[in-house]
């Protein structure tokens, strides 16, 4: 049982046997007076009232149990553990009410015990992992540095310069549980997202599957396929790491690497664009609305059989602006006997986009466009039901579902 839970528990016992107590001296002296005539002190009313009762017993002759008359007791007789429950009730409250316990205050007391040390030695600005350090010429000390070695071997806490050294790769596994996300695992894990997405080769983290096991590093970094013509140097230098991290890590004996050789490059990160496309946030929607018909395969609106859409319809009033999804190079601009009023835009790493069914194009082929530009007007041209916005994006020549780049 936890230390609150056990100050609540003895104040409230506390508290009733000092309440039953006070109700058995009310009730005591409340009968005294009725039956014996005691004198009825000066504060409070009689607990019952029994006037017929009163004036009967008035003139029945009683004997007295004692010829002196009985002293006014004092209000609360609780006894000499008075106090005790009080002390007991006020730090069972005041335990409970504070975050930390009586462990801040215990910090306090000690701090001012060593306060002869100064008061700035324990200000947490500096120091690895809250813990400050100092300057031991400050304080008057001759230690030698072979003895802050041993002393750091035998607390186990390394000096500040250990943490930048390379250590050797270990891996655990972790079981993927319904709610987890990428950026909340890599979080909980303390590393970067890179690392767990490039590690495990996930290509869409909206893709991460209940009960899949991920491999977990023990540091930050990315896995690398060793190309021709790749060194360990040329490695290095691309990725700005040392060298000797390298081999450790890799636990490599020479300098010569294999084709096709998988490296895990220590510290380093995935492209900003390719962090995108993985997490989905490669493109913005180029316009706001409902989407009427997605990407897949669908009954055709105007034959009814069933054939491939190759994107997604957006419906939205007729001229409202059209947004590139990234920015990029118009390539193709144009009118289709089914895409009506079209624009093509071409992206990094062959991605294309195209936007079809417009009423007005308000760009031209060689245009480079940014995220967000308006380059034309939602219309109904071409084989269309009704104005809405025809989205497809195409990955190296093939389409791909536009859901799944999408911020």
């Amino acid at each position: 049982m936890k230390h609150e839970v056990v100050v609540d528990v003895l104040s409230f016992v506390g508290i009733v046997i000092k309440q039953i107590v006070c109700w058995y001296e009310t009730l005591h002296y409340t009968w005294m007076h009725r039956f014996f005539h005691t004198p009825t002190p000066a504060t409070g009313n009689p607990l019952f009232r029994f006037p017929y009762l009163h004036k009967a017993l008035r003139h029945t002759p009683v004997q007295r149990v004692s010829p002196r008359r009985f002293p006014v007791p004092r209000r609360h007789r609780v006894g000499w553990y008075k106090a005790v429950l009080r002390c007991a009730v006020v730090a069972g409250l005041g335990y409970y009410m504070l975050p930390d316990g009586f462990a801040p205050l215990a910090r306090l007391v000690q701090k001012r015990e060593t306060a002869e040390i100064g008061e700035s030695l324990f200000e947490p600005e500096t120091g690895m992992g809250g813990m400050p350090y100092f300057e031991l010429g400050l304080l008057g000390l001759d230690i030698k540095t072979a003895s802050l070695e041993k002393d750091a071997l035998i607390s186990g806490i390394p000096e500040p310069a250990e943490y930048s050294k390379p250590k050797l790769l270990l891996y655990t596994s972790y079981t993927v549980q319904p709610g987890d996300i990428i950026g909340t695992l890599a979080l909980s894990f303390g590393l970067n997202q890179d690392t767990l997405i490039s590690v495990n080769g996930i290509t869409n983290t909206r893709l991460l599957q209940i009960n899949q096991v991920l491999r977990v590093p023990n540091q930050d970094g990315i896995l690398y396929p060793v190309k021709k013509g790749d060194t360990l140097d040329s490695i290095a230098a691309k990725f700005n790491t040392p060298v000797q991290a390298l081999q450790m890590v890799n636990e490599l004996f020479s300098d010569s690497l294999m084709i096709n050789t998988t490296l895990f490059i220590p510290g380093a990160r995935l492209e900003m664009l390719d962090l995108q496309e993985i997490n989905g946030d490669l493109f913005i929607w180029p316009v706001r609305g409902f989407i009427t018909s997605y990407y897949g395969y669908r009954s055709s609106p105007f034959t009814g059989i069933r054939q491939f859409h190759s994107g997604i319809d957006i419906g939205v009033p007729m001229g409202t602006p059209i947004r590139a999804a990234m920015a990029g190079r118009v390539t193709s601009v144009g009118f289709d006997k089914s895409f009506g009023n079209f624009v093509v835009i071409s992206h990094h790493a062959g991605y294309r986009t195209l936007y079809a069914h417009m009423s007005v194009i308000r760009t031209k082929s060689g245009d480079y466009v940014g995220t967000g530009e308006h380059i034309g007007d939602a219309g109904s041209t071409g084989l269309s039901t009704g104005p809405h916005l025809h989205f497809t994006v195409y990955k190296n020549g093939v389409t791909i579902n536009p859901r799944t780049l999408i911020k």
